[in-house]
């Protein structure tokens, strides 16, 4: 199938721009909780603040006052750089609510990075999360020269804080803020939001007030057992990424109560104090899950009856896909007997861990190993895989519930079209395709035909459904000819919780190479299980380079990660030849994009000394 639409269901003329999604929860459900808010210090399982729906429309309409008596004009530009928190959310509506428009910046970049943002959406206010985050906006706006009309911190800064924002606009008339607010319509641009750049440099996305409706509207009637009425999530993703600004409006418009978590790490005791019924994770995320249930088997000597137990629940998995497909087919005896005890000894705990009101997991930000959505399908925690890029306002693609395919990243959402090209890329077109990139000359090979060129490969099955094959840009030629996609082995091997990145090479070389990263807070896990306390060479160097391991145990565990995934494709395609790596992956020295995306051109540059030692150094694994 070389094209499939999916069809709108719901109809966008109700709402005048991204405003109304809260407007219209606020009519008919103003004293319902959206947010949880957790005070500053408190431990993670102390109460958090509850804040209605009323509660949350006054806060934003005084900070909307503020940036108006501020000097914000309509159609300008407000930059919000600061960790993942409510204050995000309330000034992210209050601009909108002011009738500009918002340019996020991730927390974690770099002065350059702030610089280039700054200049290049023509920043006139920024709000920061914190002093430090302000420092890097005060000598952004110093190094560009740029006009502005202050910096305001979401920490408390006397006089510079956002209280001191909402003070500044007290005479500001309700009037003033319904008017603003009703000036955009759907082709207004809501925020430029700057791609990642994982293979150039980042463009400004320029995504309209339109294209936020339209995909609110259309995935919230999509995903009704998902998005309901009384379920809740916790939003740990960086809200720069138009994914969590994404979610956080399809939630707030369909009842779900929202908490927001700035350090990952304290999402797991999270989720035994807010119990979500929904949560978006990296498949990174889930890999560990897996490895940690795993290791705590292995200490009880469970080691074995653990791998029956993921077997069962791949097994599971399978069958409910099956049975997903065809309600009439029936689980084996064996299989359900065996279901039934490994649920009462490991698959219960397991969702208890996670909060034990899960419905479904969302997975995204890349590949997930078709084997682990399987074993957490057998666990009963569905995991619904997606698809999408700043471009596409985030989903472009995602399963259904009760029609989940593992191995897919589904169907285009609805109001939605996806076209192969003749060349194997995957093209878009609908709600949630962006207008264009900020600078013009950024468009000239971005469409074609109307159709937003992605940049992935991709094949369409009968049903619609699409599987990604990798990036146009990373095909490698071999010098005998034989054109290989990288993505599917280099996928297969992450799947090994021990690493972080593969990068598969050997453009116009003999056979193909790959470099292996480690990750070393699951390497450090790893050791401590295997009783080994005697590695060397495991220093992370902090120059944004890279040091080769050569401990053999290490090798050894891997090179089996490397042979698993070399069995699943043809001899022409397999990597005879590996390093294994300790990387800087600190987004300050550029390998990593601030969503942890591996920047392949730039990295494969600075470890090109690795790469030429695959095809000079007997060492390097065979």
């Amino acid at each position: 199938m070389r094209e499939f639409t999916s069809p709108p269901l719901a109809d966008l003329s109700t709402h005048r721009n991204a405003t109304d999604l809260l407007m219209h929860r606020y009519r008919t459900s103003p004293e319902h909780v959206a947010f949880e808010v957790r005070a500053n210090g408190a431990d993670i399982t102390a109460p958090w603040r509850q804040v209605t729906t009323r509660q949350f429309d006054s806060e934003v309409r005084a900070l909307a006052k503020g940036l108006i008596a501020a000097g914000l004009q309509p159609g300008e530009t407000m930059a919000i750089m600061s960790p993942t928190r409510y204050e995000w959310a309330v000034a992210d509506m209050a601009a909108w609510f002011a009738a500009a428009v918002v340019v996020p910046i991730y927390e974690t970049s770099a002065q350059p990075q702030v610089t280039a943002v700054l200049s290049d959406a023509d920043v006139r206010l920024a709000i920061a999360g914190t002093t430090a985050h302000a420092a890097l906006l005060e000598q952004g706006y110093a190094r560009t020269g740029t006009p502005n009309l202050g910096i305001w911190t979401m920490d408390a800064r006397p006089g510079a804080d956002l209280q001191a924002l909402v003070e500044l606009g007290t005479d500001v008339p309700d009037g003033d803020v319904e008017e603003r607010r009703l000036l955009p319509d759907q082709e207004s641009v809501a925020t430029i939001v700057y791609t990642s750049g994982t293979t150039a440099d980042p463009k400004g996305a320029l995504i309209t007030h339109g294209n936020f409706v339209g995909q609110i509207l259309n995935v919230g009637a999509a995903y009704t057992s998902v998005v309901r009425e009384g379920g809740n999530t916790i939003i740990f993703l960086p809200m720069a990424h138009v994914l969590a600004r994404g979610l956080q409006l399809i939630c707030l418009a369909n009842g779900m109560r929202i908490a927001h978590l700035a350090d990952p790490r304290e999402v797991v005791p999270a989720l035994g104090a807010l119990k979500p019924t929904f949560l978006v994770v990296v498949p990174r995320v889930l890999q560990k899950i897996q490895a940690s249930a795993a290791a705590a088997a292995a200490q009880k000597h469970l080691g074995r009856v653990w791998a029956l137990a993921q077997r069962t629940a791949v097994e599971w998995g399978r069958f409910a896909e099956a049975h997903d497909a065809d309600p009439g087919v029936r689980a084996p005896l064996g299989l359900r007997a065996r279901r039934a005890v490994f649920d009462r000894v490991f698959y219960a705990r397991l969702r208890a861990l996670v909060g034990g009101r899960l419905d479904y997991l969302l997975s995204g930000a890349g590949a997930l190993d078709t084997e682990l959505s399987l074993f957490f399908r057998g666990l009963g925690l569905p995991v619904i895989e997606g698809y999408g890029l700043t471009e596409t306002t985030a989903p472009l693609t995602g399963n259904l519930p009760g029609s989940i395919h593992s191995g897919s990243v589904g169907v285009p959402m609805p109001g939605t079209t996806v076209r192969i090209s003749d060349q194997g890329e995957v093209l878009a077109s609908g709600v949630g395709v962006f207008a264009g990139y900020r600078r013009v000359s950024d468009n000239d090979e971005a469409f074609v035909d109307g159709f937003f060129r992605t940049g992935d490969l991709g094949e369409l099955d009968s049903h619609g459904r699409l599987t990604l094959k990798g990036r146009i840009k990373d095909v490698i030629v071999t010098a005998g000819g034989k054109t290989v996609t990288p993505a599917i082995w280099e996928g297969y091997v992450e799947g090994d919780p021990l690493v972080a990145h593969a990068i598969m090479v050997g453009e116009g070389k003999p056979y193909l190479g790959g470099l292996v990263l480690l990750d070393p807070e699951s390497v450090t896990a790893w050791a401590e299980r295997e009783g080994i306390a005697d590695l060397s060479g495991l220093k992370i160097p902090d120059d944004g380079g890279a040091v080769r391991i050569e401990d053999a145990r290490l090798l050894s565990v891997v090179g089996k990660a490397v042979s698993a995934a070399n069995a699943r494709l043809a001899r022409s395609e397999q990597v005879r030849k590996f390093v294994l790596l300790l990387a800087d992956l600190n987004e300050a020295h550029g390998n990593v994009t601030p969503t942890m995306k591996l920047k392949r051109t730039v990295f494969a540059e600075r470890a090109r000394h690795f790469v030429d030692h695959l095809y000079t150094d007997s060492r390097s694994q065979a």
